[in-house]
C-alpha cells in the first residue's frame, strides 16, 4: 500500500529544493540548468497534487499540462501557458539542442518570474 502522505512530501520536499536551485542557476547566468530545474520543481510540486489527489504514485509524466490535468488544477490562462512554456525545458536540460538558443539571461529571468508565480500557487494549495 502506498504511504500517500510520504509521497507528498517527498513531492514537496524535492520542489522546494529544486526550486531553491533553479533561481540560483539563473542569477549565475547558468541558464539551461537553471531553466530545467524550474521545469524540475514545478514537475515535482505537480505530482504531489497529482499523489494526494490519486492517493496512488505519480506517473512517470514530464508534461507540466497533463500533470495539472491528472491532479484536478484548473489554472488560468497564464499559468497554462507558463506551463506549456516550460515544458520545453525539461528537453533542453537533457538535450541542449532541443529548443534551439538559449534565452538571454533578461529572458531567463522573465521565464523565472512567470514560473514563480506558478511554484508559489502550487505550493500554497497544500
Amino acid at each position: 500500500m502506498v504511504d500517500v502522505g510520504q509521497q507528498v512530501a517527498h513531492w514537496v520536499a524535492g520542489a522546494q529544493e529544486d526550486w531553491g536551485v533553479a533561481v540560483e542557476l539563473v542569477e549565475r547566468r547558468r541558464i539551461r540548468h537553471g531553466l530545467f530545474f524550474a521545469q524540475l520543481a514545478i514537475e515535482k510540486a505537480l505530482k504531489a497534487h497529482v499523489c494526494r489527489r490519486t492517493q496512488d504514485l505519480a506517473p512517470r509524466v514530464h508534461n507540466l499540462v497533463r500533470l495539472a490535468e491528472l491532479a484536478g488544477l484548473q489554472p488560468d490562462e497564464s499559468q497554462l501557458s507558463t506551463l506549456a512554456d516550460l515544458n520545453a525545458f525539461s528537453q533542453a536540460g537533457r538535450y541542449p539542442d532541443a529548443i534551439g538558443p538559449l534565452p538571454t539571461p533578461e529572458e531567463a529571468g522573465a521565464y523565472i518570474h512567470r514560473a514563480q508565480d506558478v511554484f508559489r500557487w502550487l505550493m500554497t494549495a497544500f
